[in-house]
């Protein structure tokens, strides 16, 4: 028996057959092959790639410092009941109940939009070597100059334990490893593209199809987020569409409109995302009990 339905906000529902287990199982035509179809423009490039031995100074990102593989990623799976176990579930339970308490306590907070992308210059601040093999498009001293006449206000510890010991103290927060839910915001881009990160350590618990969300709002954050660094990647093309790499110059009153601007349609974008998530976690939590 298969079935399919529409979302309210319009997405279609997965199609499927039901196996001699019960279990709901993907329709080759509409689901597996729509699923790889919908994200081969972005991991395909990577792939090749990665067999040439050429970085991409934007795109690795989502495949390196994000330890979800190609192979796991295109493939489909519809989420629980219908995928995974019950020992998965009861391996990742603490996984999901901590995943869930940040998760609200994120949704909860009201959101910022003034941090202005700095994390990534605080990430060079004064350092004799820089993150990436590309020159800073201010120099060293230019650099120097923005972190220094800027309120640093960085929420997020994954990019706060990158800062460099001189620009560590200009933080104004202290965001440490065991208390996220106390500091995570929803205007922040690393918390936004973390999202794809929560969804896919839950995977197959957690269905391809809001993994995929995430992974694809998780892209466009890691663009803009490397479009406001402070490095000089003229020259760079992006995927999927091959546009090519422009700089948002934070270090003016223009650039820091267009940062909040991109910030508040991000966090707009990751709200129903957020939302699913905790839905498919309470979820999990009821079945695990």
């Amino acid at each position: 028996m298969s079935s399919e339905g529409w979302f309210r906000d319009g997405r279609r529902t997965p199609s499927s057959t039901t196996g001699d287990n019960g279990r709901r199982t993907p329709s080759s035509t509409t689901d597996a092959e729509a699923h790889r179809a919908r994200l081969a423009p972005y991991v395909e490039p990577h792939l090749a790639r990665r067999r040439a031995g050429i970085p991409h100074p934007v795109h690795d990102f989502l495949f390196t410092y994000y330890s979800f593989s190609p192979a796991k990623l295109l493939d489909w799976q519809p989420g629980w009941p219908d995928s995974g176990s019950a020992d998965l579930l009861a391996r990742r339970r603490a996984l999901v109940a901590d995943t869930l308490d940040l998760l609200r306590a994120t949704a909860a907070r009201t959101p910022t939009f003034a941090c202005f992308g700095l994390h990534e210059w605080a990430m060079v601040h004064r350092a004799d070597r820089t993150r990436h093999p590309v020159p800073l498009r201010l120099g060293a001293t230019g650099t120097d100059q923005v972190v220094e006449s800027h309120r640093i206000a960085c929420s997020h510890f994954d990019a706060y334990r990158f800062f460099t010991p001189s620009a560590a103290p200009l933080n104004t927060l202290r965001p440490g490893r065991d208390d996220r839910p106390a500091y995570e915001q929803p205007g922040c881009l690393h918390a936004t593209m973390d999202l794809y990160k929560h969804a896919f350590r839950l995977w197959p618990l957690v269905g391809s199809d809001l993994v995929a969300d995430c992974f694809v709002l998780a892209w466009d954050v890691r663009t803009v987020d490397m479009r406001a660094a402070p490095y000089d990647l003229t020259g760079t093309t992006l995927d999927p569409v091959g546009e090519a790499w422009t700089p948002i110059r934070i270090e003016t009153p223009d650039g820091k409109q267009e940062y909040a601007a991109l910030q508040r349609a991000f966090a707009e974008r990751a709200a129903p995302l957020r939302d699913r998530l905790i839905h498919g976690c309470d979820r999990l939590v009821a079945a695990g009990a």
